[in-house]
């Protein structure tokens, strides 16, 4: 999605008549539904004026095309300026642009393409700007199918108008070479060379054309972690890191490799929402990690992406090395001190404080994981806490780095990749379930399919249609519904049943560990424990009576969850001791339950509520009538059923 274009002629008029920055904002406004800071209105202003001296050059056609804040499909980023054209043998061409307000930036010994500078009214560690052009450009050809179908050739570069080369260098140093051979980065006084490296690949206008190629091309689908973790694996990298990822992986490697080499306890602590990358991070890390001989795990209370990926990897690598590199939560109860180099724990919100089928091994998850391992990374996001016996929080993982004396960071993963890369979605869900009050009360920019659907049965069969492209559509629901015993491995045994919609399924079946990518496992549904974790393309999520909406505001129901659900048990007692706590514990779940499956499709979800009132709140919050919604073609990574190991997430007791 573009917000301004133009060509180079209007461009330069909208400059030069003081027009740019309200012609931006208006355009931003109207595609993403929102205004943006000032801050970023005034480095649109300040920028653009830079550009435009740039661009007054007579050799730069006044026809080339012109674009501003260009959203990268599948991600929240935004590529800051564009020029596009056609080079002397007629090929579209683009020049990626990264625009920066710096003055100045130092260098950051031990991390790969990170640099140090003023940012955010603060003292930042971030990405190179080169690094940053060429991340971006690797990501457009990656997603867009019409960059690499039409061949369209794309250029990034960097533009520091407000910086000084200093001696010796340090944004230019050869520390970075790599990236500035695959994205120079232009400073100050470096108009002429800007100019030249447009006219380089630019020789003609194209009234726009490629910038039309680009913002119309089909999407390509984006890779699937499990599909791609035999590659990864072997060496070959197949996801390129953006701007906080990159951050957090060189931050994480930094960290381990001193930790390897001093045998100082070391802790990272990463919180992110979903869909910002955690998983692709901690395998991208385990990859690296072990190549570099370090003994080295990746760790999840969920069985499920165990299973898939024990499936994927069996005919490349060897049982054994599978199941060393990953584990279980509850598999360090009696490892000895610092038997590991690296412990990289994925949804460490789920940690249990004791281990095992009864919950009777061990002390504390957290504690063991940190006492066995001389770096250990844990990734986390609290909101997706869904059981009473989730201990994993912040703060219980900051109370045992401080009873390790372990040196530790805490970051923050912001991009947004899951969802169609709309953070839009993801504050507006928020907001919309009373989790947390964002900006985005009056809807979100519709780059994703989301229906509330009148009936079940419309989910089901939209979840159908779309499982036939791929096998990568599933149906969730609330747990609202007994799971019948005797029909674990049945499905013909009908859980849920709505009968005023003449509707009935059984959840996933007992016998597989690999639902979410079995064939038949669509006429299945799954709940929170088959789910989280876990994405596909699209979503279908039925919302039972523990959640609905009265007297004008959400309201949660524990009552209304099926007595086999063992992520609330424990909840009455709790009642009984501190009736206060026990509600918002319940309130907590439950919404964070709705959240964690409504955010399981990239491309899309549907919703049916039992609650004719949550259906029409739900309409009127995203502004709904009888319109259908579409999104554009994102992919996703295909996901899988999870069996946690612990009884709670049993379908039967």
């Amino acid at each position: 999605m573009i917000v301004y274009e133009s060509t180079k002629q209007l461009f330069v008029e909208d400059v030069v008549q003081d027009r740019i920055e309200e012609n931006i904002d208006r355009k931003f406004y109207e595609k993403m539904g929102y205004h943006t800071s000032e801050s970023e209105r005034k480095a649109w202003n300040n920028s653009m004026q830079y550009m435009m001296k740039v661009l007054i050059d007579n050799k730069i056609p006044g026809n080339v095309g012109i674009a501003i804040e260009f959203k990268i499909p599948n991600t929240s980023k935004r590529v800051d300026f564009i020029i596009t054209g056609k080079d002397g043998q007629l090929k579209n061409t683009a020049i990626i642009v990264e625009l920066k307000q710096w003055t100045e930036a130092d260098m950051v010994e031990g991390k790969d393409g990170i640099v140090q500078t003023f940012t955010g009214h603060a003292l930042r560690e971030v990405a190179h700007p080169s690094y940053q052009a060429w991340s971006y450009a690797t990501t457009i050809e990656d997603y867009n199918e019409t960059v690499q179908d039409r061949q369209i050739d794309l250029h990034p570069c960097a533009y520091l108008h407000n910086y000084l080369a200093v001696t010796p260098p340090t944004l230019l140093s050869d520390n970075y070479k790599y990236y500035l051979e695959k994205a120079p980065a232009f400073i100050k006084g470096d108009v002429e060379k800007l100019r030249d490296f447009i006219n380089k690949y630019i020789q003609y206008g194209d009234d726009k054309e490629t910038l039309y190629m680009i913002e119309n091309g089909k999407i390509r689908p984006s890779k699937s972690l499990q599909d791609a973790l035999s590659s990864m694996l072997k060496g070959n990298e197949e996801f390129v890191m953006i701007d906080d990822q990159k951050l957090v992986y060189e931050t994480a490697l930094d960290m381990a490799r001193k930790s390897y080499k001093d045998g100082n306890k070391r802790v990272l602590v990463v919180k992110g929402g979903p869909g910002t990358g955690k998983s692709v991070l901690a395998i991208n890390l385990l990859v690296k990690l072990t190549s570099e001989n370090m003994v080295c795990s990746y760790v999840t209370k969920n069985a499920a992406p165990r299973n898939v990926y024990a499936t994927k990897l069996s005919g490349d690598f060897r049982k054994t090395r599978i199941n060393n590199l990953f584990k279980g939560s509850g598999s360090f109860v009696e490892s000895a001190e610092n038997e590991f180099d690296v412990l990289i724990v994925d949804e460490a919100h789920r940690l249990n404080a004791k281990s095992g089928m009864f919950q009777n091994l061990g002390e504390n998850q957290i504690k063991e994981i940190i006492k066995a391992s001389k770096f250990s990374i844990f990734f986390i996001d609290e909101s997706q806490r869904v059981t009473l016996k989730d201990i994993g929080s912040i703060e219980e993982i900051q109370k045992y780095i401080g009873q390790a004396n372990a040196e530790s960071e805490l970051m923050e993963l912001e991009s947004q990749f899951r969802c169609n890369g709309s953070d839009g979605y993801i504050a507006w869900l928020d907001d919309v379930l009373d989790i947390r009050k964002t900006a985005n009360s009056d809807g979100f920019d519709l780059d994703y399919d989301i229906r509330i659907c009148d009936t079940p049965n419309e989910v089901r069969d939209l979840i159908f249609e779309k499982n036939k492209i791929n096998n990568k559509a599933r149906l969730l629901a609330g747990y609202c519904w007994d799971w019948i015993a005797d029909g674990k491995n049945k499905s013909d045994v009908y859980d849920i049943t709505i009968p005023e919609c003449n509707f009935a399924m059984s959840w996933n079946l007992g016998n597989s560990t690999t639902w979410a990518i079995d064939p038949n496992s669509v006429n299945e549904i799954g709940c929170i424990h088959t789910a989280q974790g876990l994405e596909f393309d699209y979503a279908g999520v039925i919302i039972g009576n523990d959640l609905r909406y009265e007297n004008g505001k959400i309201i949660t129901d524990v009552k209304k969850r099926a007595r086999t659900d063992q992520s609330i048990k424990g909840i009455n007692k709790l009642n009984q001791e501190n009736p206060e706590k026990a509600d918002k514990v319940a309130d907590e779940i439950i919404k964070n339950t709705y959240r964690t499956l409504m955010t399981r499709g990239q491309k899309g979800c549907y919703i049916y509520c039992t609650d004719k009132n949550l259906s029409d709140y739900l309409k009127k919050r995203l502004n709904q009538k009888d319109e259908i919604m579409y999104s554009t073609d994102d992919e996703v990574k295909i996901n899988n059923m999870m069996i946690a190991e612990d009884s709670e997430d049993y379908k039967y007791e």
